[in-house]
């Protein structure tokens, strides 16, 4: 899992797809708010194009009906949502659509047809909101002609690798969701800081005691030596600052400090609160 770039889905050299959480979240929201009978919800992906990638960062749905026979999209909303998020970000323009569904359908083909016009070689993503093998499966399309020319032609989609990249900031409220899976009723409370401090330092503390592991093995011929690995070490080694342990010590007794100090005051700005609403009902 790529971790150096933001939980954004980005298309690099129409070869990798990646996206973000609250696109995910989007996506679903609108799968859960469908109409009645409706089996899938469709949208719009929006985002930007530089040299090498292009990067989806937002997304709304369209509203569409579809039968066996046939499949109506509201152009005219499409139209107008594009129009107000270009108010907002002038930079996103038109990448492609979505699809909630495993697979894709005949209509799909009808779909495509009309964002080809919208954007050049459009992107089709499919999130799997049936959860088929129990996993949120998300895959990336982009289409290509087929067929005899001058004769019958048809589109083939063709797969993009599809990664998944977050910040930092998304990936602590992906873990805390994760954990209301080992919660028996499904509930999970939210840690304090000085609780985050320290689960964040023990998961520090274990994946050192598997590198120097790591390293003790090498060393002893138990493991035969990996240059990737080496160099990522060392890489990693070369970043981290050069730094007495009493200087270290220090730094971060006053950073404990003053986060003590933060928790202190509003704690008692809470108490303040209580107490004034506690004379305002006498």
């Amino acid at each position: 899992m790529k971790l150096n770039r933001p939980l954004h889905w980005e298309l690099a050299a129409a070869n990798n797809c990646l996206s973000s959480t609250g696109n995910i979240k989007c996506m679903r929201s609108s799968f859960e708010r469908r109409n009645e009978g409706a089996a899938r919800v469709i949208g719009t992906l929006l985002g930007t194009v530089d040299k090498h990638s292009v990067e989806v960062t937002n997304c709304f749905s369209v509203p569409h009906n579809e039968s066996e026979d046939e499949v109506a999209v509201d152009m005219e909303f499409a139209k107008n949502m594009y129009e107000l998020h270009k108010k907002v970000s002038p930079s996103e323009i038109i990448l492609g659509w979505y699809a909630t569904g495993h697979d894709i359908t005949e209509h799909s083909v009808l779909i495509h047809e009309y964002y080809s016009r919208e954007a050049h070689n459009p992107i089709h993503l499919t999130v799997d909101t049936s959860l088929q093998n129990s996993r949120m499966s998300i895959k990336a399309y982009v289409s290509a002609p087929m067929g005899v020319p001058g004769k019958t032609m048809g589109v083939m989609f063709t797969p993009l690798t599809v990664k998944y990249v977050y910040y930092d900031t998304e990936r602590i409220g992906v873990d805390l969701i994760m954990k209301t899976c080992f919660s028996p009723n499904r509930v999970i409370g939210l840690s304090s800081d000085l609780q985050q401090v320290g689960s964040a330092s023990a998961r520090i503390q274990d994946t050192l005691t598997m590198v120097l592991q790591y390293a003790e093995d090498v060393l002893s011929g138990k493991v035969a030596a990996d240059n990737t690995v080496g160099r990522f070490l060392m890489d990693l080694i070369n970043q981290v600052p050069k730094i007495s342990p009493e200087d270290f010590e220090t730094m971060l007794n006053s950073n404990i400090n003053d986060l003590l100090m933060v928790t202190y005051l509003a704690n008692l700005t809470q108490s303040q609160i209580a107490l004034n609403e506690k004379l305002l009902s006498l």
